[in-house]
């Protein structure tokens, strides 16, 4: 019989030191703001050294943007996971408006203010989300049985992920209704005498 009570016991301690950083680092930037906060003072506060915070996280940014795997995960299943007579439009409509509104409940609406005040974060934010591109293709390339995506997996998936990083600005909703509809039918439909 193998002991991995040692194992266990690594992954709950590396876990926890990872939250205590998180919410060291969440706590100094909701109060005092992304730039005015140092490694340092997150590592004093959760009581580890820098050096045990970067080995978490790569960047100060990442600190913000922990869950970019699990963005990515969901993302994915958005499109593998669709109801049958989805299209994988309408599932990344749907997916990308319910991210939208999640981002607009407490506390995710915070932090998403103090994104929007702080340059770097979204530059950091957009290169993050657009890191998805390849998994986007990767799902659609398997979608549609396929051992190597086409041009137009790889078209669409690079149109369809700068759908929501336009969505930030004025109405989500239209704007995501708007993007899926030119990707969806093509500029050559569009009319601008036409509501």
């Amino acid at each position: 019989m193998v002991n991995d009570a040692p194992a266990g016991r690594r992954e709950r301690k590396k876990t926890a030191t990872r939250t205590a950083i998180l919410e060291a680092a969440t706590t100094l930037f909701l109060d005092r703001g992304f730039d005015a906060v140092t490694v340092r003072e997150i590592a004093d506060k959760a009581d580890v050294t820098p050096k045990t915070v970067f080995a978490h996280f790569p960047r100060k940014e990442a600190l913000v943007f922990s869950t970019e795997g699990e963005q990515r995960d969901r993302l994915v299943a958005a499109v593998s996971d669709r109801a049958p007579g989805t299209t994988i439009s309408e599932a990344l409509k749907a997916h990308y408006l319910a991210e939208i509104a999640m981002l607009q409940t407490e506390p995710m609406n915070r932090i998403l203010a103090l994104m929007e005040g702080t340059p770097s974060l979204v530059e950091y934010a957009e290169r993050m989300w657009l890191r998805h591109e390849d998994a986007l293709i990767a799902a659609l390339t398997a979608e549609f049985g396929l051992a190597e995506p086409s041009d137009e997996i790889r078209f669409y998936a690079r149109f369809a992920l700068q759908i929501p990083l336009m969505a930030r600005q004025g109405d989500p909703e239209s704007a995501v209704e708007t993007g899926f509809r030119l990707l969806d039918q093509g500029w050559a439909h569009y009319d601008p005498a036409q509501p």
